[in-house]
């Protein structure tokens, strides 16, 4: 009797286990979490898009095995704060930040451990982001921007194209733009024999006045800042220009595709899907930012629309449009 109900014990010992094995078996593996911390005011732009891709490329799939968290603050970066401690507290296992310095920063604030990778200003070491480019040595990795250099080299790009300007609107972000960065475009201006005028933009509120303060103040052109706010309003940038007929130029492609007359900059949406993601992935397998370079861009992008040059009666000389990447007709 006892043999018989030990064999049962064990039999039962024995299902158990199996039963148990079974279970983990099933499970499905781990859904990483992903939040984007954002200025922007929707998921569906081609910066997002292009990161999406970039993950997909290397096997993390939203909905499949990631999940991503979208915190959008639609411009209004106040709001920012409490959606990267919404995030922490979820919690994510990593976030990605759009926006420059100011919004790493804040999700920085908002935790010292969780992975950040993001696409940084123009010296992410001068902004007590990373230690260095080579080891920034904390939770923040990502690519830095080269917003100063190519402020310069956009204003000469603009005096090349229309070379009878000589007054200049700069539409500026007084919240979040480098103070170097227009003494850089300022010392351009002065190369090129041009007189700046800079608009203050607190909000995307002002943008409409600040086309009729530079109008007002004879402005032949427009030089756009690269800021957050200003692409996230890059429609409405894009049509005041027409509707001023002012000749304008973009630090990003996108304001051309939407519109805009010239572009020189960074491939924005290429960053995010090699490097961002890119990153994301590694950090998603083990690796850590502190190990991760900071990445510079290498490449950069000329992009004119022809069909805006003909609907606001302005001949691009064919020195540019041969210098082009691509030309909009």
């Amino acid at each position: 009797m006892r043999w018989a109900l030990c064999l049962i014990a064990v039999a039962l010992g024995t299902a158990l286990v199996a039963g148990r094995a079974l279970v983990v078996a099933q499970q499905p593996g781990k859904m990483s979490r992903i939040g984007i911390l954002s200025p922007a005011a929707r998921p569906d732009t081609k910066i997002f898009d292009a990161f999406r891709k970039g993950l997909g490329d290397l096997g993390d799939i939203d909905g499949q095995n990631i999940t991503i968290e979208y915190r959008l603050a639609a411009g209004d970066f106040k709001r920012l704060p409490m959606m990267a401690a919404d995030l922490v507290q979820m919690p994510v296992d990593l976030i990605v930040t759009d926006g420059g310095d100011k919004v790493a920063k804040i999700a920085r604030d908002a935790t010292w451990t969780i992975p950040i990778v993001g696409g940084l200003g123009a010296d992410p070491v001068a902004a007590d982001l990373v230690r260095s480019f080579a080891h920034p040595g904390g939770n923040v990795t990502g690519f830095a921007t080269i917003g100063i250099e190519l402020s310069g080299k956009r204003l000469q790009l603009l005096k090349e194209t229309f070379p009878a300007i000589s007054r200049v609107a700069v539409l500026w972000n007084l919240a979040l733009a480098n103070p170097s960065t227009f003494r850089v475009t300022e010392e351009a201006a002065r190369t090129l024999g041009l007189q700046l005028r800079r608009i203050d933009i607190n909000g995307p509120d002002e943008i409409a006045a600040g086309f009729e303060t530079a109008t007002s103040g004879s402005a032949e052109a427009l030089f756009v800042e690269a800021d957050a706010m200003f692409w996230n309003e890059r429609t409405r940038i894009v049509a005041l220009a027409a509707k001023y007929r002012m000749p304008a130029i973009y630090p990003e492609r996108e304001y051309v595709d939407d519109g805009g007359l010239v572009a020189y900059g960074r491939n924005v949406a290429d960053l995010w899907r090699r490097v961002l993601a890119g990153y994301v992935d590694k950090i998603l397998q083990g690796a850590k930012p502190a190990d991760l370079p900071i990445q510079q861009p290498t490449t950069f992008e000329l992009v004119i629309n022809l069909s805006t040059a003909k609907a606001l009666g302005l001949i691009i000389p064919q020195s540019i449009l041969a210098r082009a990447d691509e030309v909009i007709e």
